[in-house]
């Protein structure tokens, strides 16, 4: 049973990275994901950060003028942006490798579909999660508990694959 007593919530409202240079961020997200800029922050006439919207629903996304923390958190995947199905993710994957960006394939992942491996120019892994999902999450008190995540996966994508497959003529 969820807890009623939760305070009410609505969604993540952004994220925000620390970036090592704000224009260089702000022409990768827009090229490579189509993000345009909504707020720009700036002191004593300087930018020091920026807000950027997606036309097509994405999670707002912020960067913070930070070199020396950006360099710290290079590699970490602080976040996956949710796509809406694995067809629409393929189409999202063809498009960065178009772009000549690097990614790690469409991968069965715990509950959906994760395309990982995109690294924005500081090095920030940039991780897309189907939100249409080919396993329920638990809706009630206990949660999924995955051993192994990544070992697991190609044994439930099998399993999941052999139930999803018509029986063959014979």
């Amino acid at each position: 049973m969820i807890s009623t007593d939760a305070p009410a919530l609505d969604g993540v409202h952004h994220v925000k990275l620390p970036v090592s240079d704000l224009e260089r961020s702000r022409a990768w997200y827009e090229s490579r994901l189509g993000y345009v800029s909504l707020i720009e922050f700036t002191k004593a006439g300087r930018t020091t950060g920026i807000t950027m919207r997606h036309p097509n629903g994405g999670p707002m996304i912020g960067f913070v003028l930070n070199p020396e923390l950006a360099e710290r958190a290079s590699g970490f995947d602080y976040f996956s942006i949710g796509v809406r199905n694995k067809a629409d993710l393929e189409v999202l994957a063809e498009r960065l490798a178009a772009l000549g960006e690097e990614n790690a394939g469409i991968h069965f992942a715990t509950i959906g579909w994760i395309l990982p491996g995109t690294h924005d120019p500081d090095g920030h892994e940039v991780r897309f999660y189907t939100n249409d999902h080919h396993t329920q999450a638990p809706d009630g008190d206990l949660p999924l508990v995955v051993d192994d995540p990544v070992g697991t996966e190609t044994d439930r994508e099998r399993a999941h694959n052999a139930k999803a497959a018509p029986p063959s003529a014979g």
